[in-house]
């Protein structure tokens, strides 16, 4: 049998010796029922994320929290009559992922009442909506979501929605939230034909003959959303979240964020908590239409506890990458003049700003384009001249092109960058719109660390999938799913891309000291991997299964 110290070089010395012992001391301090491991995991690669110990043999868990992280004798040798042991037979540990900005209870109440369209057929998403037709009532509308028009041919038109479904309107979500894609009933519901304007911040989409092809962004959207309004049920958003928190976990997500969540949500985790079956840690970002009501209330950002508490106030400067309409200084390619779409005035942003920062929220903007970008930091400079913070933490949602000018911006701010973690990979395929220069500057990982910044992991479900995994393998390797390379320069290393999905994560929220890396005192919440990240080709770092999910002590996933 090899040596430990073979395999974990320094690992018994005797400065790790005493950081462990360290942390065993500090743990005895804590405020816990008891002190012997409820559950020890041994005989693992554990990457902790934690620098005073980046590597451990085996981890104690009690009362839901790290007890010991250290060899498998030290941990072991903790072990009391009624502590459970598993042997881990090797398999790399890494701590549980922080998905830092997504729309899980939203997302998930459209999985339980629309026709999932991720598809790369037209003839597909057809037959799904024909089927689901067939079941509707006449008159009613036919929903769909998760359709991406950067997987099909091109982006699917009235006339084949037309085809699909003649007798009832139909209203086809893209999967970036932005921009919806209708047929000829429900043009005519909303009202709306090829002499109707553009609004502000919205957009009619027209062919080179003037025809509308049913392609509807931002607040163009808004008619069409009021004629599907729908009212989900108190019981609606309980399954939603359950549903949600399931699926998550079995990608190795243990938090997340819900960037944009309305009181019907928040009271959505809490029932689900309260029934047993919330599977992970939620911060809710409040939309800062619930401003108002939750200044009322007196709630600000912080409340609650380390399975659901508040976050962010949540605005938005511009609209979508994905979706192209991000507001950007240069003109899409191929789109003649075209710059995007700028959402929410600097003046309106500045006054619900202030509002929140004085009441104590942290605050969170969606700025995509770097014009979008320019106009959310001289928001926060002003409100942080006008009301200084020690440690703001102003978030940046998305903070896709930057330049080195905002860059250096956000550095003296220290804002924080919450990037779209595998949208190299999951939508290469509409990156020609931005061109080969610009990305170079886009989701710029390595520019974020080089300035001394902390950017977090997302996926801003459902825009694109939440698969820490997938993120892994678009930052470290910049492919798509073809294997283009958009931006190499971004490039960062696997050990980096790791930090970003797990401490940084806990960082963005002001929950670092609870989560976000494996050691005594915090949070047991951590995957099992089928395969070690760091001895893969990265090119399969997508491909990697998680084997065990584990959210406070207690196992949430096992394939």
């Amino acid at each position: 049998m090899r040596d430990e110290n073979e395999f974990f070089p320094g690992l018994l010395g005797e400065t790790s010796r005493r950081d462990f012992l360290g942390g065993l001391g500090a743990f005895a301090l804590l405020p816990l029922a008891r002190t012997e491991p409820e559950l020890i995991l041994y005989n693992g690669n554990i990457w902790t994320v934690n620098d005073k110990l980046p590597r451990a043999q085996a981890i104690a868990v009690s009362g839901g929290r790290i007890l010991a992280v250290g060899t498998d004798a030290e941990v072991l040798g903790l072990a009391a009559g009624l502590s459970k042991k598993v042997d881990l037979g090797g398999k790399t540990v890494l701590p549980g992922f922080i998905d830092a900005h997504a729309h899980p209870c939203a997302s998930g109440v459209e999985h339980l009442r629309m026709v999932a369209c991720d598809m790369d057929s037209i003839a597909d998403i057809q037959a799904a909506l024909r089927q689901r037709a067939a079941q509707t009532p006449p008159g009613q509308w036919v929903m769909g979501f998760l359709y991406d028009d950067g997987k099909t041919p091109h982006p699917i038109l009235r006339q084949e929605l037309d085809a699909a479904v003649p007798d009832h309107p139909v209203l086809v979500r893209h999967r970036g939230g932005h921009t919806i894609f209708v047929n000829s009933l429900a043009l005519k519901a909303a009202g709306v034909d090829e002499k109707t304007p553009d609004p502000a911040s919205g957009r009619y989409e027209h062919d080179a003959s003037g025809q509308l092809t049913g392609h509807v962004a931002d607040h163009a959207t808004e008619p069409f959303l009021k004629l599907t309004a729908f009212t989900p049920t108190r019981d609606d958003y309980r399954e939603a979240a359950k549903l949600i928190s399931k699926i998550f976990t079995s990608k190795g997500v243990t938090s997340a964020g819900d960037a944009d969540a309305g009181t019907e949500e928040l009271q959505g985790y809490q029932d689900c908590r309260d029934a047993g079956d919330l599977r992970m840690r939620v911060c809710s970002h409040m939309s800062v239409r619930v401003l108002d009501h939750m200044l009322a209330a007196g709630v600000h950002t912080g409340f609650g506890d380390e399975w659901l508490r508040i976050g962010a106030v949540k605005q938005y400067a511009d609209g979508s990458i994905s979706e192209r309409t991000a507001w950007l200084s240069d003109p899409y390619i191929g789109i003649a003049n075209y710059h995007g779409l700028e959402v929410g005035t600097r003046d309106e942003l500045l006054e619900n700003s202030r509002k929140a920062h004085a009441a104590g929220w942290q605050l969170a903007t969606h700025a995509n384009g770097d014009l979008a970008i320019d106009k959310t930091l001289s928001v926060y400079e002003q409100v942080q001249r006008e009301s200084p913070t020690p440690d703001p933490r102003y978030r940046i949602e998305h903070c896709t092109l930057l330049n080195e000018s905002l860059l250096q911006r956000m550095h003296d701010l220290n804002a924080i960058p919450v990037p779209f973690s595998g949208y190299v990979y999951f939508h290469g395929d509409v990156m020609h719109f931005y061109g080969e220069q610009r990305t170079q500057h886009m989701f710029p990982m390595r520019d974020f660390l080089s300035h001394g910044l902390r950017p977090a992991d997302s996926s801003d479900y459902t825009a694109s999938p939440s698969d820490p995994m997938m993120w892994l393998r678009s930052q470290v390797t910049r492919t798509d799913m073809k294997g283009n390379v958009w931006g190499a320069n971004q490039k960062i290393t696997l050990e980096e891309a790791i930090r970003c999905g797990t401490i940084n994560g806990a960082y963005s929220t002001f929950e670092e000291k609870t989560k976000g890396s494996l050691e005594p005192g915090k949070l047991a919440d951590l995957i099992v991997l089928a395969e070690d990240p760091f001895k893969a080709d990265p090119m399969n770092l997508n491909k990697i299964a998680i084997e065990r999910t584990m959210v406070g002590g207690k196992w949430v996933f096992e394939s």
